[in-house]
């Protein structure tokens, strides 16, 4: 166990130089994208990546004010072509379900398909206070990464559907990490813990990222009869706000071993547009820069053993973190069962 984690350590965060880029992702005029969390970071480096492809990107943002900011820059440091894009601002606040209810609501109104949906927004563990809820009182990290993400995405499941037509797959793409295998209890969560988290904002961190993982697959299952295809990804080792909280020491070691956004970016890229990834393997996970991690190569076979369906042997534990998803909307009246 410790050299197979040694091995996917050395894997993940010392990864070879990116084989697919922006200058590999052809025109996509007359493609719709959503971007949670594109006015910073790795969303934002994604974004300034499509913008030239001719795509219609929505930022989807807490913040107006910053969003606004955000695609003025963008807008205004590419150079100019016959490709550009669109860029527009969808008000999307994942720590409250009904403001996620509503910004489905308001992108249904604008749109009647989405061919890739990023869900990039997150919080770093340095940036949230142990204990720390939703507006619903859920563990925030679980809460915005896994339950609101989720929410949104099956409240978009209409529009992916209508972009998966014709032999054209929609995209979802989740938000893994490293830490998902590093740090993470045993199967990767503790069911009965979701609800008030653990005191360290880390664990709570890496979970969430397990459960990313885990609804990515349980996506693909339940919507790939419909030409969906789901990817999980880690976006790598990154400076990003993600360290913010960290005191300035622990962030000058950290740096050593971080990378600029874009390389994050360029792991989004892969798993939306690489051609490795079809319906035939739905479901799968993607490491930096663009690369896919087969089961056989995680370290935590336990992971492995908890997204196997029961029928098959394992803990079936992807089923069961929706179904506690689904019972928190159905709670707070974001959705009917």
């Amino acid at each position: 166990m410790a050299l197979s984690s040694l091995r996917n350590l050395r894997k993940q965060w010392f990864p070879p130089a990116p084989k697919f880029t922006g200058k590999d992702v052809p025109s996509q005029k007359g493609k719709v994208f959503i971007v949670t969390g594109g006015n910073a970071g790795v969303g934002h480096a994604l974004i300034k990546l499509l913008y030239p492809t001719g795509a219609t990107i929505y930022m989807a943002s807490r913040s107006k004010d910053r969003a606004e900011k955000a695609i003025a820059e963008i807008e205004g440091t590419t150079p100019a072509a016959e490709t550009l894009g669109k860029i527009k601002f969808l008000q999307l606040d994942l720590n409250d379900l009904p403001s996620v209810k509503a910004a489905a609501e308001e992108f249904a109104k604008q749109e009647t398909k989405l061919d890739v949906l990023w869900n990039n927004a997150g919080i770093g563990a340095s940036n949230v206070e142990p204990g720390a809820k939703t507006a619903q009182g859920l563990d925030v990290m679980f809460g915005v990464h896994v339950v609101a993400h989720l929410l949104f995405s099956n409240l978009l499941v209409p529009q992916l559907k209508a972009a998966s037509t014709g032999g054209a797959s929609a995209r979802i793409i989740w938000t893994s990490s490293f830490l998902a295998e590093g740090v993470s209890p045993p199967n990767g969560i503790d069911l009965k813990l979701l609800d008030d988290g653990y005191p360290d904002p880390v664990k709570n961190y890496a979970i969430s990222k397990v459960g990313n993982w885990m609804i990515g697959r349980e996506f693909a299952k339940r919507y790939g009869k419909d030409g969906i295809i789901s990817v999980t990804q880690n976006p790598g080792g990154l400076k990003t706000n993600m360290y913010a909280g960290v005191p300035a020491v622990g962030q000058f070691f950290i740096n050593m071993l971080l990378n600029e956004p874009i390389y994050g970016a360029y792991t989004n890229l892969f798993a939306a547009f690489s051609p490795d990834i079809s319906l035939a393997n739905n479901g799968a996970y993607v490491i930096p820069w663009g690369r896919l991690h087969e089961d056989k190569d995680s370290p935590r076979k336990d992971i492995i053993n908890a997204m196997t369906d029961e029928d098959k042997g394992g803990l079936g534990y992807p089923k069961k973190v929706w179904e506690y998803c689904e019972s928190k909307w159905v709670a707070n009246g974001v959705w009917t069962a």
